[in-house]
């Protein structure tokens, strides 16, 4: 089905882009470790980051997507470019008075998003500097996400599957020349990462405008005004963007409480990143597609695809995820010590940042039911039910995180995130039920059993083969590599082999994910 074949064409671009975003942090890693100038660039870096999550992965989608398609489908492809000329033209406006005030109040802000720095100035200084360069990145980012919004709705989906890619290149980028100029570990590295994401922001623009002019949707600037169509917007694109970028708010709260412990934004910026690779290429795959999908389904009056859709969605979502959560839960400190256990980056940090990751898995597959569980809503025009979840949410997570932190640390925090996780997914999926719009048919529930299991025998394997390989990965970083890579793919075999024999995944389902088709 075509749905399978866009879950494959953006699960494609992402896979990209988190390949380059790991051998950034594999650099990153070398160049910074876990020291005050790594604390102040993740910090700088968490905020834009942020913005690209929430709006490029889908919250502002979540606005703007039914919009534009029930203006392309009722009244025509000159009255959807006109909508989203004047939603660019607004967003724009908006996006450069925030800018402003940002650059400009940028010490206070620093006080609220990291408040531990406080004590120390010159981290606290640095940070504020990094902040005021890579902020405009969300203008940039957040046109990126509106001319995503157009492709995705026309199912043009490959152009901003691959544009976060740049960003990583970008940064690859500086960070080979921070190593060949001898930058590194010095405030001038910081400098030259934070400027590369200002420079990736435009290289993201020029590409998605280019995508969206060849398929005749380039779109012009227009004086911004307050039409019925950029009202409806901000009625639905407020609490979409709150629900849609509820685990990144949880990130960011966990920064915030992270910065009173030495190193923990460190440690939990490496973890994040690790666990953002399936969340990213699975779960951010099936909500982007999902949405105009719903959308289109819903304007049809097509019930049955609808329920049809969602279904194969959670499917596809368990059938992938379950074995990535158990492998990051079970052998962390093989896939650290493998990726990042290197120069600046020592086995303590490794230690550290595993039983964050640990933490983090426990959440993975509730932060991906959140991408299948919100479109549902989001297709509806009905933001505001996920946005009161994404509340409860936060709020749980404060909560969590603050109770844990005296006596887990950064583990506290990254556990907080995961326990809220779950409680904003069961809620969803709880509503979902509750009012007939999402039931699950047979097949899921039986695909589901076959696929934990698998999962079970899987992690059977790689608990086993870390056990006999143990000696062979402290032979220094050649053999951490080695051991992370062979306990991987085993890991990635056994899953694979059993879910072919059981069913979970059909030669079929292959064959429409990886056709040709999957690249239009």
């Amino acid at each position: 089905m075509a749905l399978i074949r866009h879950f494959a064409t953006v699960g494609g671009g992402t896979i990209v882009s988190r390949v380059l975003g790991f051998i950034r942090d594999v650099l990153t890693a070398s160049a910074l470790g876990t020291g005050p100038v790594a604390d102040a660039f993740f910090v700088a870096f968490r905020l834009p980051n942020l913005f690209r999550r929430i709006f490029a992965e889908g919250a502002f989608n979540a606005a703007f997507v039914p919009l534009f398609a029930k203006a392309l489908e009722g009244e025509g492809a000159r009255e959807a470019r006109r909508f989203a000329e004047e939603a660019l033209s607004a967003l724009l406006f908006v996006l450069l008075a925030l800018t402003a005030l940002a650059e400009i109040a940028m010490p206070l802000f620093m006080l609220v998003l990291a408040p531990g720095f406080s004590g120390e100035p010159d981290k606290f200084d640095l940070a504020v500097m990094l902040t005021r360069i890579t902020f405009p990145y969300l203008v940039f980012v957040s046109l990126v996400a509106l001319l995503s919004g157009v492709l995705n709705a026309l199912s043009r989906f490959a152009a901003a599957a691959f544009a976060p890619a740049l960003l990583n290149a970008v940064l690859i980028l500086a960070l080979l020349l921070i190593n060949a100029l001898g930058h590194s570990g010095d405030r001038t590295a910081g400098v030259y990462l934070a400027w590369g994401v200002f420079f990736a922001g435009i290289a993201q623009l020029l590409m998605l405008g280019y995508a969206a002019r060849r398929v005749g949707m380039g779109l012009s600037l227009r004086w911004p005004r307050m039409t019925p169509g950029v009202r409806r917007l901000v009625t639905l694109g407020i609490p979409g963007i709150i629900a849609g970028g509820i685990t990144q708010i949880n990130i960011m709260v966990g920064t915030m409480i992270a910065s009173l412990q030495d190193r923990a934004v460190s440690f939990l910026y490496y973890a994040d990143r690790l666990y953002q690779l399936p969340l990213g290429t699975i779960g951010i795959a099936i909500g982007i597609v999902l949405l105009p999908e719903l959308s289109r389904r819903l304007r049809a009056g097509d019930r049955e695809a609808v329920m049809n859709g969602q279904n194969r969605a959670l499917e596809f979502a368990l059938t992938l995820t379950l074995p990535c959560a158990a492998a990051l839960f079970f052998i962390p400190d093989v896939i650290i010590r493998g990726l990042f256990e290197r120069g600046a980056f020592g086995p303590d940090d490794t230690a550290a940042t595993a039983a964050a990751l640990s933490a983090f898995a426990i959440g993975l597959p509730a932060f991906v039911l959140n991408k299948v569980f919100a479109p549902a809503f989001f297709a509806r025009e009905d933001t505001r039910t996920p946005m009161w979840f994404a509340g409860i949410n936060v709020a749980a997570n404060i909560a969590i995180s603050l109770a844990l932190f005296p006596f887990l640390g950064h583990v506290g925090i990254a556990l907080g995130t995961s326990v809220a996780g779950w409680i904003n997914s069961a809620l969803l999926g709880w509503t979902l039920w509750r009012k007939g719009e999402f039931v699950p048919d047979a097949r899921l529930r039986r695909r589901t059993l076959l696929a934990f299991n698998a999962t079970l025998w899987m992690t059977v394997a790689i608990v086993a083969a870390n056990w006999l390989l143990a000696p062979y990965a402290q032979t220094g970083q050649a053999g951490a590599i080695g051991v992370m890579l062979a306990i991987v793919c085993l890991g990635a075999v056994v899953f694979a082999v059993l879910a072919v024999a059981t069913g979970v995944l059909t030669r079929s389902d292959l064959r429409r994910a990886f056709s040709r088709e999957a690249a239009e």
